[in-house]
């Protein structure tokens, strides 16, 4: 028999033809023959020790071998493809194939010898990568250990970018992309991008056991997160988390994850980023340079494999792309107002103290309570120092003070007297704004319904004769203190007598001090 093992150890090491053909006593149609075959199935040196020169004759030479059996060889590149298919299993397989065998009179292999050659065939062509995977059954996705720095172009400082890593096992197709962090709002919004990248969405999610993926998985529960359920649901896929200390559970992720540290990573060990933008772009372009390179072990490269066996799997994108909601949990505070991480949104006033369910996306921030929507806001995209504040959610007393004017004020103030009169313009001149004398003059207005507006006017004279910035804490106090107030006297006093706890008069004060 010919040593068809030797044949190809010594192609491999790069031997011409003609030595090949001296060396093992062939003939050049015969060595030529060998390795065309053994280029035809994929059959590399080197090979396991345990292949025979006889198996190899089997897989290389077919026709050759069934001259001398009465069993029909199976098709293995076709139960290979066929494999690759949902549902396809090799008992299936083994069924039509003696039933085609039957019609033609053929004896064909037992299931379990069916299977065994299957195997073998797959382990000496390296074919079994796409074995243990269906197309489009499922996305593997990870974040990168390392990470790339970005400089600020006006400090210098730096800062880590996170690279997020999703593969589909059957094909080896790979998508990367670089964030700022690896929060749940990045985290989404990189799964909405690589769904478009593959042009489809798995049957499975598997991703690791990071918060932004499950809030909990043990041996009895796994407890998925809110805003990634909602994701999975939206693209009618499901979350399938690796077991925890698992990694064979995403195999294909976790050797993804090297390939892109070398390709990507270490390939942009040199070039300095400014911008995540920057980054990403050269991220892309050594992305596409992965994705085209040839297998090392079998023909085609991961788009061609993508392309030619799993897109036709893949499930279909919905028409609008996803949009990323982050949830969280808040106990409302006496001010009724929450917050998305840069701005405050009011709630009813009558949640205070009671915790409520924050969904933020990219343009609108709700609030639901025991399942119910409670309020709903549009996002405020920049920081602004006052909140977001609906009337109806507010209590009557703060609605009202949203309702007064500065013309309201003084023709209430007109109503009351003249003292009461000038201590409210006084409020409404103090600060940049009249707005900002409005508070006080509400407060003043509370005094003259509690005290009446004889006391409130009596109390707003003595405040003026001894001051000319009154303020409603000195009136509030004279109006405690005092369960009546006099009326401010007319009549004018005599020297050196003052009623206002004045001890020395303006005479005192002048030039050589008080005459005799």
């Amino acid at each position: 028999m010919v040593n068809y093992r030797e044949i190809l150890r010594l192609s491999a090491l790069k031997h011409v033809q003609r030595d090949i053909c001296s060396a093992m006593h062939c003939s050049d149609h015969t060595v030529r023959a060998i390795l065309k075959e053994a280029a035809k199935h994929n059959i590399h040196w080197p090979l396991d020790e345990d292949i025979t020169n006889a198996e190899l004759e089997r897989i290389l030479f077919p026709d050759k071998y069934q001259k001398i059996s009465t069993y029909v060889e199976p098709d293995y590149p076709y139960i290979h493809r066929e494999l690759a298919k949902p549902g396809v299993t090799l008992t299936l397989l083994w069924e039509e194939y003696c039933h085609k065998c039957y019609e033609g009179v053929r004896t064909p292999y037992m299931s379990t010898q069916f299977g065994d050659k299957y195997r073998r065939w797959a382990r000496i062509t390296k074919a079994t990568m796409r074995i243990q995977h269906k197309p489009g059954d499922a996305i593997q996705v990870d974040w990168a250990g390392d990470t790339v720095p970005v400089y600020d172009s006006a400090t210098g400082a730096q800062s880590a970018a996170y690279l997020f890593v999703a593969v589909l096992p059957c094909s080896c197709y790979v998508y990367a992309e670089a964030c700022d962090d690896m929060k749940t709002e990045n985290w989404l919004n990189c799964h909405v991008h690589a769904f478009n990248y593959f042009g489809g969405a798995a049957r499975l999610l598997v991703p690791d056991n990071c918060k932004t993926a499950t809030t909990s998985n043990t041996r009895y529960e796994t407890v998925l997160n809110r805003s990634y359920q909602e994701l999975a649901e939206y693209y009618g896929t499901a979350i399938v988390p690796a077991r925890v200390r698992k990694p064979q559970d995403k195999s294909a992720a976790e050797a993804s994850v090297r390939l892109v540290e070398t390709w990507i990573i270490a390939a942009l060990r040199d070039m300095k980023f400014f911008s995540l933008q920057e980054l990403n772009e050269a991220v892309a372009e050594k992305l596409e340079e992965l994705n085209n390179r040839e297998f090392k072990q079998h023909t085609g490269t991961r788009r061609s494999a993508y392309l030619e066996e799993e897109q036709a799997y893949m499930l279909p994108l919905p028409t609008a792309p996803f949009e990323a909601a982050v949830w969280s949990v808040a106990k409302v505070p006496n001010d009724y107002l929450v917050s998305d991480s840069r701005n405050k949104y009011s709630v009813p006033y009558n949640l205070i103290g009671e915790k409520v369910d924050i969904r933020v996306t990219k343009t609108i921030v709700e609030v639901y309570f025991h399942g119910s929507r409670v309020a709903s806001h549009r996002r405020l995209q920049t920081q602004q120092h006052d909140p977001l504040v609906k009337l109806e959610h507010m209590p009557q007393e703060h609605q009202r003070y949203l309702a007064y004017n500065a013309e309201d004020f003084k023709a209430w103030a007109m109503s009351v007297g003249t003292m009461t009169e000038k201590a409210v313009q006084h409020f409404l001149d103090s600060g940049k704004a009249p707005e900002q004398g409005y508070k006080a003059c509400a407060s003043l207005k509370k005094l003259g319904d509690r005290y009446g507006r004889k006391r409130l006017e009596n109390a707003c004279g003595r405040v003026l004769a001894f001051t000319t910035t009154p303020s409603v804490r000195n009136i509030s106090s004279l109006l405690k203190n005092e369960k009546a107030l006099p009326d401010l006297p007319q009549p004018e006093q005599p020297k050196n007598i003052n009623r206002y706890g004045i001890t020395r008069g303006a005479a005192y004060f002048k030039k050589g001090g008080e005459q005799e």
